[in-house]
Order: C-alpha cells, then sequence, then structure tokens
C-alpha cells in the first residue's frame, strides 16, 4: 500500500533507515542496493540530507549518519523521561545478581526496538545494544509484545496467563532471554522487560529466580507509568506458589 506521505521525504527516511542495521559506512551502490533507489536520486536526497547533519560523507567517498541523529535522540532523552524510569531498574536488576537486562516497545508490524539496555556482570555477554531493531516473532521480548497485542495461538495464550516468556536459541543459537510486559494507563501492554544472555546460565532455577525478579521491576515499573498491575501480582503471586514444594523438598 503507498504512503499517504510525501515521496520525497519518504524516500530520505528510507536512505537514513538503511544505516540502522548497517555494520560500517556504506557506498553508493551499497545503498542502492538497501533503497532500491536509482544512484541519481540518491545523490539529489542526500545532499539534502547532508546539509542538515543527517549523513556525512567520509574521506573514502562512502557515506554515514551525521551528528543530527544523535543530536535528536539526546533531545528525546532529555524530554522523555521514560529513561529515568527505566534505567534503575535495569540497574538494579544487574546488582540482584541477573543476566542483561533490556526495555523493548514494538517500532512497527514486524520488528521490536530496544529502547534502553544494561549490560550484567557477567565476562560473557549476548549481543544486544539499545537502539537495535529486532523481530517480534523471535526471542522472548518480541513474543510478549506480540501476546499483548492479541496475537493468537496457545504459545501465546500460555504468555497471557503467565505473564513470562522464555526463549532458547530463537534468536541466537547461543543464547537465552525471559521477558514480561510492562502496562500503562487503560491496561495497555506499553513495552517489555527481559533479560538475556548465555544459554547455559539458564538453568531451570536460575529462570525462576530471574522471574520473580523481573516481574518485580515489571511491577514498580507499570506503577510509575499508571497501569494496573493486577495480571502482574497475579503472575508473581503464582510463581512463588510454584516455587515453595521445591523449597520443602530440598528440606
Amino acid at each position: 500500500m503507498p504512503s499517504p506521505g510525501v515521496a520525497a521525504v519518504d524516500r530520505a527516511l528510507t536512505i537514513l533507515a538503511a544505516f540502522e542495521d548497517a555494520p560500517e559506512p556504506m557506498t553508493l551502490a551499497e545503498l542502492a542496493k538497501r533503497t532500491k533507489m536509482y544512484k541519481s536520486t540518491l545523490l539529489r536526497l542526500m545532499a539534502s540530507l547532508q546539509e542538515f547533519g543527517y549523513l556525512v560523507q567520509l574521506a573514502d567517498g562512502r557515506y554515514h549518519l551525521g551528528p543530527t541523529p544523535f543530536r535528536l535522540g539526546a533531545v528525546y532523552q532529555r524530554n522523555n523521561n521514560l529513561h529515568d524510569r527505566v534505567m534503575p531498574l535495569l540497574r538494579q536488576l544487574v546488582a540482584d545478581g541477573t543476566e542483561s537486562p533490556s526495555y523493548h516497545v514494538r517500532h512497527d508490524a514486524k520488528r521490536r526496538l530496544c529502547v534502553f539496555r544494561v549490560d550484567s556482570q557477567h565476562s560473557t555477554l549476548d549481543r544486544v545494544e539499545a537502539g537495535m531493531l529486532l523481530p517480534l516473532e523471535r526471542g522472548a521480548a518480541g513474543r510478549v509484545i506480540l501476546a499483548f497485542d492479541g496475537e493468537k495461538g496457545a504459545t501465546y495464550d500460555a504468555i497471557r496467563e503467565g505473564c513470562i516468556a522464555v526463549s532458547f536459541g530463537e534468536r541466537d543459537p547461543d543464547c537465552a532471554g525471559l521477558a514480561c510486559p510492562v502496562f500503562g494507563s487503560g491496561g495497555k501492554c506499553v513495552g517489555a522487560l527481559s533479560l538475556s544472555g548465555p544459554k547455559p546460565r539458564f538453568t531451570r532455577d536460575n529462570i525462576k529466580t530471574m522471574a520473580s525478579l523481573l516481574l518485580k521491576a515489571a511491577i514498580r515499573l507499570t506503577r510509575t507509568l499508571g497501569g494496573s498491575t493486577e495480571i502482574l501480582d497475579n503472575a508473581l503471586s503464582a510463581l512463588a506458589e510454584d516455587a515453595r514444594p521445591a523449597r520443602r523438598a530440598r528440606r
């Protein structure tokens, strides 16, 4: 379906989006391949993007993002107090000994955006950074977002019931993750808190411990966002109840 916006603006934004998952600066030919635009069209549009600092051309002729996107990102963070609400919770999770915590929101129909991330204290980490776009259908955080956006299926029914999703090797064969929803006003799921790291550290006992810590963090964040914590409280209570027989058995 064609965009209802202005064609030239759509093309300019398509050029900028091409750099989102680019590992290094790109040549004009690489940009043409990624954007499916003619080189002549790219050059006209990129002249304006360079003038306003969105793109820069390096000495070797390749192109990369300029300083303006970074500056706008800083403005966004200053004007959006979500950073001040989420980051202390992520740091506390790390202090409690969890795997690396992140906060994700839906970006579009197929992708989620990692908005905030704090690395764990472990020497080996998974490859997730703030600003990365990741698939919705792979990984615990993506499945949580899909579940609470109404995705159908037994897998998503179970996530909605327990408020926890666990994934093993879905996005990276050596990594695992777990995630739970965060709610805003009106009961809407506004994002997902997740913990991720190397798969061998996601043992049954570690998952139970981390799931409890993650749910408690989600409850605190949901409260600050004006959301109802009832479903998260119930999930935390069910998790605690499930852990009691195991504790008695060990005595």
